[in-house]
């Protein structure tokens, strides 16, 4: 019997082929492999309303660039039909955080859908879009690589997807107050007259648990 999904996820683009390769690689394939995430790919081409596969034009009131039609958006929804959130990668949309990560693995749906050109019309952000979400406070040429970092942080969430729990709990931003995670070491203990602290080589499980807080709080002062 096959293993019970635990997170459908659904990646609206014009550019499906973008999606093929990193979600065969690492922890989001492993966690296919695993029966926990499964991906759909859905060329929004599919959707435009001509043979042509047409999904931009001009944008109202003038400017420069093209804009993302509503249509195929709309379409592609219709014929999904997700039951959890829907969320539109835009410059616009909140930060994403390791809270939102959390809430969308506790989903059993996820559908995000990838921009491109200059913008998407507004109308998929206010009647079909549940939620906006951007990365950081730069522009990329579309909504891909922004969608992939949201489905890795989310997919590793995943009760399997990492073998090792403590791995992911000792992980930045993890618990609430965020903070990020100490420095990590591992062998050689020395290498071209760089060393590892003295402190994690002493087995001195207290001492190390002290220094590590203390280089948390160093980088919170920063």
């Amino acid at each position: 019997m096959d293993k019970e999904i635990f997170l459908k996820v659904n990646i609206v683009t014009i550019f499906p082929e973008f999606f093929r390769d990193p979600l065969n690689t690492s922890i989001p394939s492993r966690a296919m492999e695993q029966g926990l995430v499964e991906y759909q790919l859905v060329d929004l081409r599919s959707y435009a309303l001509d043979t042509r596969g047409t999904v931009d034009d001009v944008p109202y009131g003038g400017g420069s660039g093209m804009v993302m039609k509503p249509e195929p958006f709309f379409r592609a929804i219709d014929d999904l039909k997700p039951s959890g959130p829907v969320v539109l990668m835009s410059a616009r949309g909140s930060r994403f955080s390791h809270k939102q990560a959390v809430r969308y693995s506790m989903e059993s749906e996820l559908t995000i859908l990838c921009g491109h050109y200059k913008d998407v019309d507004q109308r998929v952000a206010d009647h079909l879009a549940t939620e906006e979400i951007s990365i950081g406070n730069f522009v990329l040429s579309g909504g891909e690589i922004p969608a992939l970092a949201v489905i890795d942080a989310v997919v590793r969430l995943l009760p399997g997807a990492i073998g090792d729990h403590d791995s992911a709990s000792s992980d930045s931003f993890y618990e609430e107050p965020a903070v990020v995670s100490p420095p990590s070491y591992t062998r050689p203990s020395e290498y071209r007259g760089y060393q590892v602290p003295e402190v994690l080589r002493s087995g001195d499980h207290a001492k190390i648990t002290e220094w590590k807080l203390s280089m948390v709080r160093n980088s919170q002062e920063k």
